[in-house]
């Protein structure tokens, strides 16, 4: 990884001497390099970017995406497979996309359901790599779904405007002039316009407030001892507030940051007051968990001292700066961004033919500079339904991946680098947080606690042989295996050799959706028949988000609401007509008892049966045969159900369900976890989760029930064949080809109407020196006149770009 970006100045001691350092018996300067060399070595932070074809969908259409990943300044090296979840407004997955990473990216796309009634669903991206670190910087999205007919709303009651006050550094203190920053956002997430004055508790005016851009703004403030701050202000709803400031403490060290060419400048001033451990400080400086600067500072004999921090040989991206007392705690920080504008790399975009007219025929060339290897993804769509105001790859992975808290329009702060856009980005910084380093874990020498280590490769057909002895794995073994996919159709037979210790791959086999997979050991006929196989793949469950619609906000253009609900409701008349679900006008529907509720009539009796309960048929899903207890196959499959236990194994873990523990049920016995946690999946048929209250429990299970049922003689799945073992193995998400019309040949699809509005999409494109011009070719609608290109996309070295142009 490129680490060599990240230059160090290590300026030890400014004000003070070696001798402080080396009789002191807290951490010094030089063990403090090491503990953060150490971290951003060993456990360097992955963040990812996902690419949309457009701003918003309907029912019925298809959500298509690119996942970008990134280490620091680098692309990432080190997961190959990326994690995409989509989920309901209940918090449930609907749907879980496992991709393989190619040159630090990947497809995928997602089919919104025609019945799906939801205005919104919830997108989260991660590797497994990234779940060993704080959650809130895994990806997060809210996709708009536009209804044909508006949702009604019901408005929130009672809340309003809201305001935060942020003093930089992170506290106000008596007597010492202070930069109290804040922030103010209506009950959507939308900035609000602010204005008012700060008051003591005397009722005197002691600063004026007023927002200076979405809704950030800053004053100055030095608090008197004793008082107490109290903002007065009124929204541009005309609604008026008060809101009480943080109280000041009455000694420490205040920390201020300024922005100045190549370098920033900082100011560090104590309280006459402040206790010993205050009057010689440490200033230090990292870039994605790499020190870039150190500094000594003595307080003893002054009270106020400054520095400057050179950031002109720096990558962009976000400086943390951290004040530390003499002991080493964290007393001040404060973040600031660094903007040499080294991070993008420019194709050419342009049309060698354009069509705008119905149907007819265009051409995308995109050349990129032939010293450079890249990655890109294009869409092409109607310029009608506008675009993505919230995030784009260039503003995401330098700035919002990187900080807590939601960034209003965030790509506005890349438009250009003029002094006033800094200025408000340096709002953006002192409103939000970074805290992706503990650094009183750091001072220690502790390190985050690995449970999910890195897909270093990719999901490729793997197991394990259990029940041979010692001697017949030295003998020699091998695996015949027929595999069976449902998107080839012939088998492939593959050969694979059982090592000493009974494992066995093959990482030129990767395989995607579920296979079928046939298999017979050989060997002597005691080792093949005392045998048993498992294949792994190594997935992890799939997580669930606790969705935050603020700092997930969609802000609907209004312009084009309109207009793209008209293309909703025309889109689903013709793929509800294509479905045949519609006759005459006449819909009919047909009663037939679904696979679940045939289980339930088998299983179940009394009031264990037809309540309100997740179902689950372990019998027919290929994911119970990837689990090896209950507990592990329901993680992440219940919203709100929590449940931990040791991955793989049987264990007693917990379970809780929105606070409280639920009921346990074996065929409709009362059991403890214990004996649920120690029930093979092999034996399990059947499972219902039920929702709170479950009277079938004693006490009338305010807090539901699982209940499980075991397999009946004779059960086991689906199958077509006798005399031969088989597994099914999940494999990476199938991946679904864009269908782009060709109107130069006949095809009966084509006497359609045609209302697409996404008009191209091409995810994975890749180019090298020499080899970098492409040409996309496409047709339009029945009805577009203009169109909206979009190319994004990462080099090897980690440059970015984000073209978009309206081609009329």
């Amino acid at each position: 990884m490129k680490f060599s970006a990240y230059a160090f100045y290590f300026f030890a001691f400014i004000f003070f001497i070696v001798s402080f350092s080396a009789q002191s018996q807290t951490p010094s300067l030089n063990t403090i390099q090491n503990s953060v060399t150490t971290l951003a070595d060993n456990f360097p932070q992955e963040k990812i970017y996902l690419q949309f074809d457009k701003p918003s969908y309907a029912p019925g259409e298809t959500v298509w995406f690119k996942a970008y990943i990134m280490a620091g300044a680098d692309p990432s090296l080190i997961s190959k497979t990326v994690y995409v979840d989509f989920i309901n407004n209940d918090g449930t997955i609907i749907k879980h996309c496992i991709l393989p990473v190619l040159q630090s990216g990947g497809g995928g796309s997602y089919d919104i359901p025609l019945e799906f009634t939801n205005e919104s669903v919830y997108v989260k991206a991660y590797t497994k790599w990234m779940l060993n670190f704080d959650s809130s910087f895994l990806f997060r999205k809210t996709i708009h779904i536009t209804q044909s007919k508006p949702l009604v709303k019901k408005q929130p009651v009672g809340v309003k405007t809201s305001i935060q006050f942020l003093p930089e550094g992170g506290y106000m203190l008596e007597n010492i002039e202070g930069n109290i920053a804040f922030k103010a956002v209506h009950f959507d997430g939308s900035p609000a316009l602010i204005k008012g004055a700060i008051f003591n508790d005397k009722n005197q005016q002691a600063a004026e407030i007023k927002t200076l851009h979405d809704g950030m703004g800053s004053f100055l403030l030095t608090a008197k001892p004793g008082e107490t701050y109290t903002a007065k202000w009124k929204d541009d709803l005309g609604n008026t507030y008060q809101t009480k400031l943080p109280e000041a403490k009455e000694s420490g060290a205040s920390f201020k940051i300024s922005l100045q060419p190549g370098s920033r400048s900082f100011l560090i001033q104590r309280t006459e007051n402040a206790a010993g451990n205050f009057q010689k400080l440490y200033v230090i400086a990292t870039m994605q968990q790499h020190l870039v600067y150190a500094a000594g500072v003595n307080l003893t004999e002054s009270f106020v001292t400054g520095g400057a921090i050179p950031v002109s040989n720096l990558p962009s991206g976000i400086l943390q700066v951290t004040l530390f007392d003499s002991n080493w705690v964290a007393i001040a920080e404060r973040i600031t961004f660094v903007n040499n504008n080294d991070y993008l790399f420019e194709p050419e975009v342009g049309f060698a033919q354009l069509g705008t007219d119905k149907r007819k025929q265009n051409t995308l060339v995109i050349q990129v500079p032939d010293s450079i290897s890249a990655n890109l993804s294009v869409a092409v769509t109607d310029a009608g339904i506008g675009i993505d105001s919230s995030d784009d790859i260039v503003s995401h992975l330098l700035l919002t991946a990187d900080i807590k808290g939601n960034v209003y329009h965030p790509y506005y702060y890349f438009t250009n680098n003029s002094d006033t856009l800094q200025r408000q980005l340096d709002l953006v910084m002192l409103t939000n947080g970074w805290r992706r380093i503990n650094w009183s874990d750091v001072v220690n020498n502790k390190f985050p606690q690995i449970k999910y280590q890195n897909d270093s490769d990719y999901l490729a057909l793997s197991g394990k042989v259990f029940g041979a002895s010692e001697q017949d794995l030295k003998r020699g073994a091998f695996i015949l295996m027929i595999i069976n996919n449902k998107r080839d159709t012939a088998n492939h037979v593959e050969q694979t050799v059982v090592d000493a210790s009974g494992g066995f791959s093959n990482p030129n086999l990767i395989l995607y959706d579920t296979s079928k997979i046939y298999y017979r050991i050989s060997g002597t006929e005691d080792f093949a028949n005392s045998s048993v196989v498992n294949f792994n793949n190594s997935m992890p469950a799939a997580k669930l988000l606790v969705a935050d619609t603020v700092n997930n906000a969609f802000y609907a253009d209004s312009a084009t609401e309109k207009y793209k609900r008209r293309l909703a409701e025309e889109e689903m008349r013709l793929l509800k007509l294509q479905q045949g679900t519609t006759l005459a006008g006449v819909t009919v529907t047909a009663k037939v008892k679904s696979p679940l509720q045939i289980m339930d009539e088998k299983y179940t009796s009394g009031l264990f049966s037809g309540s309100d309960a997740y179902q689950f048929d372990a019998i027919n899903d290929p994911f119970a045969k990837n689990s090896i207890t209950v507990l592990q196959y329901l993680q992440g499959k219940v919203a709100g159900l929590t449940i931990t236990a040791p991955a793989g194994v049987s264990g007693n873990g917990s379970v809780s369900w929105r606070g409280g523990t639920p009921s346990f049920f074996y065929n409709e016995s009362p059991v403890d976890l214990s004996y649920l946690s120690s029930v093979n999946m092999n034996d399990v048929a059947y499972i219902k989760v039920f929702r709170p209250p479950f009277l079938g429990a004693i006490g009338g299970g305010a807090n539901g029930a699982i209940a499980i049922y075991t397999r009946k003689g004779g059960e086991g799945p689906k199958t077509e064949s006798k005399g031969i073992s088989y597994k099914m193995v999940i494999g990476y998400t199938a991946p679904k080809e864009f269908y782009s019309p060709n109107y130069d040949t006949y095809n009966e699809k084509n006497e359609e109407k045609d209302i697409r509005t996404t008009l191209y999409w091409a995810p994975t494109l890749l180019t090298t020196p020499g080899n970098n011009t492409i040409r996309l070719k496409f047709f339009n609608n029945d009805f577009s006149q203009s169109f909206r290109v979009i190319v994004e996309g990462i080099t090897t070295d980690g440059k970015l770009t984000h073209v978009e142009k309206v081609i009329e």
